[in-house]
């Protein structure tokens, strides 16, 4: 049977191949085109995602996932301010990785090229569509975007301005397209749309995720959870402790990189453990700990086994006891997604076993989890966090949208 996204990827695939060709200069004129089009008619995507927010709250949608849908004026200009920051990053395409000169005269060159297409499939957020296709564009690369139905209204705006705008700059339009309907039906056909779609990232709950990696016929960039760890040392520094905890898990709790678990050196579970435990408390958070810790605060609960390993997009979060960082890294790799975890201590020789033991795509010393970011960590934006350890891990951004191509230059060499 004919695949019905057929037509969608014949166009992407012919997009892709002129915006291979695009210099940067006419990449950041579509981005800069972008950025104008989204302040022009903010109004316009905001009465959009009120739509969508209504129908969610209809529906029944949890509050920490009304949160990802929800845009406003502040989240708008974080979008547009991070378009502003993709285009003063260089280039990726056309870098030269690698030369070799061979004995017998071949000139080898190593160089980053685009891609092709990529289909981004996420749910919830549309602020999603405009980081995801701005990156594929400054990358050279044409997307496929299939923004959840909660979020349906705002991506379809969303994806007209992104396609007017590069219109505007004289790249084509099908390098930026989305799903002709919100049915999970066409889920599975873009799944199976391998003869023009190289790379699936999707970007959402952990239903999705199995499910993309299930049905898949295209390579994946991925992760299922964003269970993150952060852990107090002995020789932590209280001040330090308190703040970054709470940023970690309160900042946003709805996002992959809030900390769900904290982890507690044994020895400063009554000082140090205390006062962040009495922070979290006073910022609004459950928080479920080891029975041994129950004296500490009449508003603590007790954890169960089954609150580790939990991601809870919520104001909530599970304390566990340790011996020592040691003891910390083997819980994170027990109960942990390869995610996002930190450890805050005075103690380098703690700190570096903890950075190269934990098997975490992005680890910190001294940091909120939060951090986990593709615009914090100086990429701009992020097409998604990937947990994986093929060629892309941690955050997808421009230089992970890009492959390589060996360039061979002779002088008339032939093999004996």
């Amino acid at each position: 049977m004919t695949n019905p996204l057929e037509p969608i990827g014949m166009a992407a695939r012919k997009a892709a191949e002129i915006l291979a060709l695009a210099d940067a200069a006419q990449k950041n004129a579509a981005l800069d085109a972008i950025a104008r089009a989204l302040r022009a008619r903010q109004a316009d995507i905001l009465v959009a995602n009120k739509k969508d927010i209504a129908e969610a709250e209809k529906n029944g949608m949890e509050a920490a996932q009304i949160d990802r849908l929800a845009l406003d004026e502040k989240r708008l200009d974080a979008i547009i301010a991070s378009l502003s920051t993709i285009q003063k990053l260089p280039d990726p395409v056309g870098r030269l990785l690698d030369t070799v000169i061979r004995p017998n005269g071949l000139k080898i060159e190593k160089c980053a090229v685009p891609i092709g297409v990529i289909g981004i499939i996420f749910e919830a957020r549309p602020n999603v569509a405009v980081d995801a296709a701005a990156l594929c564009l400054k990358s050279g690369n044409a997307c496929i975007l299939r923004g959840g139905s909660d979020s349906w209204h705002s991506v379809s705006i969303l994806t007209d301005i992104l396609r007017a705008a590069l219109a505007e700059a004289g790249l084509p339009q099908d390098a930026i397209q989305k799903l002709p309907s919100p049915d999970r039906a066409l889920v599975g056909a873009l799944l199976t749309l391998d003869k023009y779609v190289d790379v699936i990232v999707p970007r959402g709950g952990k239903s999705l995720t199995a499910r993309v990696r299930e049905e898949s016929r295209i390579p994946v960039f991925s992760h299922l959870d964003g269970i993150c760890h952060t852990y107090i040392d002995a020789r932590a520094d209280p001040a330090k402790a308190v703040a970054i905890t709470v940023n970690a898990k309160m900042r946003r709790t709805s996002i992959c990189g809030a900390t769900e678990c904290l982890l507690l050196h044994r020895n400063i579970a009554g000082s140090i453990g205390k006062d962040v435990i009495a922070a979290l408390l006073k910022a609004g958070c459950e928080v479920r700990v080891p029975k041994s810790l129950l004296p500490l605060d009449r508003a603590l609960k007790e954890a169960k086994e089954s609150d580790y390993g939990q991601e809870f997009l919520a104001p909530v979060i599970a304390v566990a006891l340790v011996d020592d960082v040691r003891g910390a890294v083997d819980f994170i790799h027990r109960h942990g997604s390869q995610h996002t975890d930190a450890i805050i201590t005075e103690d380098k020789a703690a700190a570096d076993y903890f950075l190269t033991h934990v098997n975490s795509a992005i680890a910190l010393h001294n940091a909120s989890t939060q951090f986990a970011d593709g615009g914090e960590l100086g990429k701009g934006a992020e097409i998604g966090i990937a947990t994986g350890k093929l060629h892309a891990r941690g955050p997808v951004g421009l230089e992970e949208l890009t492959t390589h191509q060996y360039r061979v230059h002779g002088s008339g060499q032939i093999r004996p």
